[in-house]
């Protein structure tokens, strides 16, 4: 009996668009056992490097490796902070205690929504044939020990009113949760449709705790958009004091498997390699052997060679690097070992 799921293997790249630097480090993804690159595409590449975008879009398939493009940072964090806001001033999002959110759009906005199908179109031009919908959510904030929550802006506010019949309250309720949950679903129902409409196949990953609107323990509404086929996680264990990381991306896996299966969608687990602490480089391995344990056959790492062009690279890029290629390498061989010997109970037995 054959797998019935592919293994992909990957890795976030961004921080380079010098063609000729890229070429060499999609050739170094692929030759470590790895099928898939996930590419960002933010503002400022939709404006700059657009034909660059194109360029590594097209490398990068040279070299057998399926391509994804993230939505970085076009409505906020996570990812830079998105351009669209300096033109469209009134679709920032608002906090309940009346603060503005500088960098974060609006997803009940008509102009953000129109953007963002204008980003599509960009992506379409690229070539790539799978955008990834990074970490969707609404953010809070804690004020003198009080917690805020967004969106309340005038357009919120009133389409709050409008359902429930009162004012939006400034502390969160079971109706301003509901309501922030259906301004997520409205929004990825329309842009995912969208994309789909132009030949897209649309991923996502979502954060693991329940705070940020849309979590796995909330995303079966998600799930059931048709046009979404990818529902992933990434059980980041550094950011989390005295957890084994085997156990925590182990569990963290299978949560997310329960729900993609449930729900008949693809899924896709992250492996951290970026803010890695000197001397926990090792962690990488054990943390993508548990998600392939686990079950995950969609495994891709943040980020390309530790993610060294960021601030929040690791302390030690080249070893970060080496662990993850030992990591896909180890995960990579223990599947063929499996097809192996399917192929023998197959074929010799009978």
């Amino acid at each position: 009996m054959e797998n019935k799921k592919p293994l992909k293997l990957g890795v976030a790249y961004h921080g380079n668009r010098m063609p000729f630097h890229a070429q060499q480090d999609f050739r170094d993804i692929a030759n470590h056992n790895m099928n898939l690159v996930v590419h960002m595409l933010s503002h400022t590449d939709w404006d700059r490097h657009l034909r660059v975008m194109k360029d590594l879009v097209a490398m990068s398939e040279a070299e057998g490796l399926e391509t994804w493009m993230d939505n970085w940072g076009i409505g906020g964090p996570p990812g830079d902070k998105s351009h669209f806001l300096a033109y469209y001033p009134d679709s920032h999002q608002y906090y309940s205690n009346g603060d503005m959110d500088p960098v974060r759009a609006c997803l009940n906005s008509p102009d953000f929504r129109k953007f963002t199908k204008e980003w599509i179109d960009a992506v379409v031009f690229t070539g790539c044939k799978t955008i990834f919908w990074d970490e969707p959510h609404l953010p809070q904030k804690n004020v003198d020990g009080k917690v805020y929550y967004s969106c309340t802006c005038p357009r919120c506010k009133k389409l709050f009113e409008e359902k429930y019949g009162r004012p939006m309250p400034e502390t969160m309720d079971d109706d301003a949760a509901a309501f922030r949950v259906d301004s997520i679903i409205d929004y990825f129902s329309e842009v995912t449709a969208y994309a789909a409409s132009k030949g897209i196949t649309n991923t996502i990953c979502v954060m693991l705790g329940a705070h940020h609107g849309i979590s796995l323990e909330n995303i079966e509404r998600l799930c059931s958009i048709p046009t979404l086929q990818n529902i992933g996680s990434d059980p980041y264990w550094l950011g989390h004091a005295g957890v084994n990381p085997y156990k925590f991306v182990y569990d963290g896996t299978k949560a997310n498997l329960a729900v993609s299966e449930k729900c008949g969608k693809d899924h896709n687990i992250w492996i951290q390699t970026y803010n890695t602490p000197r001397g926990r480089e090792e962690e990488i391995i054990a943390a993508t052997e548990a998600a392939y344990d686990a079950g995950a056959r969609t495994i891709i790492a943040w980020g390309y060679y530790g993610s060294q062009s960021n601030d929040y690279g690791a302390q030690n890029c080249p070893l970060v690097w080496k662990k993850t290629c030992d990591a896909m390498e180890r995960v990579y061989n223990m599947e063929r070992d499996i097809l192996l010997r399917q192929n023998r109970e197959l074929y010799l037995n009978k």
